[in-house]
């Protein structure tokens, strides 16, 4: 699939959790900033992480599979989204995580575009639903701890 072709498929993947998925498209093209507020708790939560240890997490993460699932980076990069199946955002412990789920909205950025400063994306969404697996997440998660508590840094793309 092309570039474009991608895009516009993860566009409509992501669209489709919206109350008004046209309204939400219409609101993408126009918005200088390229975001739009999609709930969370439907096709996916979203487990929040400090970049400090996102990074190293989506390192590791990329070692454990070919392609991770979609993973966003905020203002600063001060935290990172992981996108994981829905329902785990209301299962997940854990020290430092936050985690966005059924109820609770989140800002998206248009995927393929590049906004110009605030939310980005680090994995685009493919399209076809594919999410961060929890389990390889959270091990992913206590290997970069470990790299932390160690001294070694994780690297910013």
């Amino acid at each position: 699939m092309t570039g474009s072709g991608a895009a516009k498929t993860a566009v409509e993947w992501l669209a489709s959790v919206a109350p008004d998925p046209d309204a939400c498209r219409w609101e993408w093209e126009r918005n200088p900033l390229g975001v739009v507020l999609l709930p969370a708790g439907r096709r996916w939560d979203v487990l929040i992480l400090p970049g400090e240890l996102g990074y190293p997490t989506l390192d590791v993460l990329t070692r454990l599979v070919d392609r991770p699932g979609p993973v966003l980076a905020d203002f600063g990069e001060a935290r990172m989204g992981f996108f994981v199946p829905p329902g785990t955002a209301s299962r997940w412990l854990g020290t430092g995580v936050r985690s966005a789920g059924r109820g609770t909205w989140i800002v998206v950025p248009y995927p393929g575009r590049t906004t110009g400063g605030g939310v980005r994306w680090l994995v685009t969404p493919d399209g076809s639903g594919t999410l961060n697996d929890t389990a390889l997440l959270e091990l992913a998660m206590h290997e970069a701890a470990g790299g932390l508590a160690r001294g070694e840094g994780g690297e910013r793309s």
